[in-house]
């Protein structure tokens, strides 16, 4: 879940939201009830609740499942991520904000590519979760062939309600193998948001997280970086010459990160948001016509 509560007003891209409910008691009683939880933003949440339930019946059955613990996300079925709202169904991934870091990135390559190609970019949104990071990227690029994938049906069916008014295409399957053949060798922009908290943390993670969102999306493996790896070392058969594959990871992981990146031939340059405590990685394949490593 994003380390702060979101925000209580949509944003100009948000649809309006209904009329708060005029119980005078309503707000009150809907903090203590948060507070009492353990819910650290009580009056934020209490604002958002009370706001987007239209009737007394579910606003009491949308503070009874966040006391029990469900994400807020997935308790008024959206997360504000990037400006713009996104649908989020229960029990898949909730777009963090540091995330917004990585499609800052994203959107800079992605016109880049289309100034130099004169085409719409290629983008694809691996690992797509709820297709957040692939909505939003349409939204901010001119044009776009977009497409995303998951391996988890739940996400796949939510990120289709996220990406489809854009023109995109979701695909369920494990990272490449569910993409369709044609995109080989054709993609701009490549993000990857893939899990990378070490098998060994997951425990330690919000019980909003390791309780209600799947652990694929969580656990990378003993260090953190196994789906890294597989990632980046099929990505260069896929990018375009020329092509940019974004992932995220923390600070003390980049460094391991980064050697997988260039052990696959793509060149690798790292950045941070100390605001968001974020950290992208960007591998690059050369523009000139090379050989890929590994195997065809």
């Amino acid at each position: 879940m994003s380390s702060s509560p979101m925000p209580p007003h949509p944003s100009p891209l948000s649809s309006p939201l209904p009329a708060p409910l005029s119980a005078p008691h309503s707000r009150s009683t809907v903090i203590r009830e948060l507070r009492a939880a353990g819910c650290v933003f009580a009056e934020d949440e209490a604002e958002l609740l009370l706001s987007t339930a239209r009737t007394e019946t579910e606003l009491a059955a949308m503070v009874e499942r966040r006391v029990l613990g469900l994400p807020l996300e997935h308790v008024v079925g959206w997360a504000e991520f990037y400006g713009r709202r996104v649908t989020v169904d229960p029990g898949v991934f909730v777009p963090r904000r540091r995330t917004e870091f990585l499609v800052g990135q994203a959107v800079g390559l992605g016109r880049r590519a289309g100034d130099r190609t004169g085409r719409a970019p290629v983008v694809v949104d691996l690992c797509c979760g709820s297709g957040a990071v692939g909505a939003v990227l349409a939204d901010a690029l001119d044009r776009i062939e977009l497409h995303a994938a998951d391996i988890e049906p739940a996400a796949v069916r939510c990120a289709r309600r996220n990406v489809a008014p854009a023109g995109g295409e979701v695909y369920e399957g494990d990272l490449f193998d569910a993409l369709p053949g044609g995109l080989r060798g054709r993609i701009d922009v490549l993000v990857a948001n893939v899990p990378y908290v070490p098998t060994s943390e997951v425990g330690l993670l919000p019980p909003e997280a390791r309780e209600y969102e799947p652990l694929v999306a969580l656990d990378g493996g003993a260090d953190g970086l196994d789906v890294l790896r597989r990632v980046t070392a099929a990505a260069p058969r896929w990018l375009a010459p020329g092509g940019h594959l974004l992932v995220e990871t923390s600070e003390r992981q980049a460094p391991h990160a980064v050697e997988a990146f260039t052990r696959n031939g793509l060149a690798p340059r790292v950045t941070g948001s100390e605001e968001l405590y974020a950290t992208v990685i960007t591998g690059t394949r050369p523009a000139e016509d090379q050989a890929i490593p590994g195997p065809p």
